[in-house]
């Protein structure tokens, strides 16, 4: 027999999933509270006892994505053939992360200046698995020999996705903006390739 908790549990899932659809095919801004109980046949008083605002169940629906791509990233922890197919890696989840949620993310765009405290501790958690992901491959390839000791490989891993968090298209060079346009998306991944190729090879002995 299911328990009332594991039913909760089922409910919340559910409502998750029908909010990503949501928020993935109309972005944040274009989705009521209303059309996502109407897609699960719930009332909206049992949708508000679940989440009581549309943010909250915005986090919610973010921590989800998020968990997903932080498993991409644990999964592949000490599996590189080299450097480069680390850093490859890393640029090519995020740039396909960022395109298959594109819409997901207007919230940020809307609220770039005030983003909830609850969204950047799971921006600050993915940038510590990035981090973690390369600076695993950095010593991987120091202890076989392929590239240059380095002294402190988090502050260098870190100040680098800074520079590659930086790369911007050539329209977008004087605008500081968390999301670019969709069309500029592959020229940056384009540019992010090049940066850490030029990196790695100043690595190299």
């Amino acid at each position: 027999m299911i328990s009332a908790t594991d039913q909760q549990d089922v409910k919340k899932e559910k409502i998750l999933e029908a909010a990503h659809h949501r928020f993935l095919h109309f972005g944040y801004s274009k989705t009521t509270m209303n059309e996502i109980a109407g897609d699960l046949s719930m009332s909206k008083a049992l949708l508000y006892y679940y989440f009581p605002d549309k943010s909250q169940l915005y986090v919610a629906v973010m921590r989800k994505v998020a968990d997903d791509y932080l498993k991409k990233l644990a999964d592949k922890i000490n599996t590189f053939a080299d450097l480069k197919e680390a850093f490859i890696f890393q640029i090519d989840t995020q740039h396909d992360f960022i395109v298959t949620n594109y819409n997901f993310f207007d919230f940020f765009r809307l609220n770039e200046q005030n983003l909830p405290d609850m969204i950047w501790e799971i921006v600050k958690q993915v940038h510590e698995s990035e981090i973690e992901l390369l600076v695993s491959a950095i010593k991987t390839e120091v202890e076989r020999g392929q590239i240059k000791p380095v002294a402190n490989p988090n502050e260098v891993v870190d100040l680098l996705l800074d520079a590659l968090h930086g790369v911007r298209a050539k329209s977008l060079s004087h605008k500081k903006t968390m999301f670019p346009n969709k069309e500029h998306l592959d020229e940056i991944r384009s540019k992010r390739l090049l940066l850490a190729d030029i990196f790695i090879k100043g690595l190299m002995y």
